[in-house]
């Protein structure tokens, strides 16, 4: 017999490896720092590097909808979980 719902399984989805990353930080000296932390950041994982750097490349473009002048104000650095992406 079939499930008809993949959630009523009772083990759960089988988890996606996603050993490639993004971390997204604010430079110095930015006024998001006070209201945010000196620590802050942010991770996105993906499961490929070829995942990763389209998303990449698409975070740090000139969006449509910026004004004259206006830059991405965020850094972004490459990361990766070495156990995870050795083991593939």
């Amino acid at each position: 017999m079939s499930i008809a719902n993949e959630h009523n399984l009772s083990g759960g989805p089988t988890p996606v490896v996603r050993p490639f990353g993004i971390r997204v930080k604010l430079p110095s000296g930015d006024p998001f720092r006070r209201l945010l932390g000196d620590d802050w950041q942010k991770l996105h994982w993906y499961p490929s590097a070829r995942e990763r750097d389209a998303a990449l490349t698409d975070m740090a473009r000139r969006h449509e909808f910026s004004r004259i002048g206006d830059e991405p104000a965020l850094l972004f650095e490459k990361i990766e979980r070495l156990a995870e992406s050795r083991a593939r």
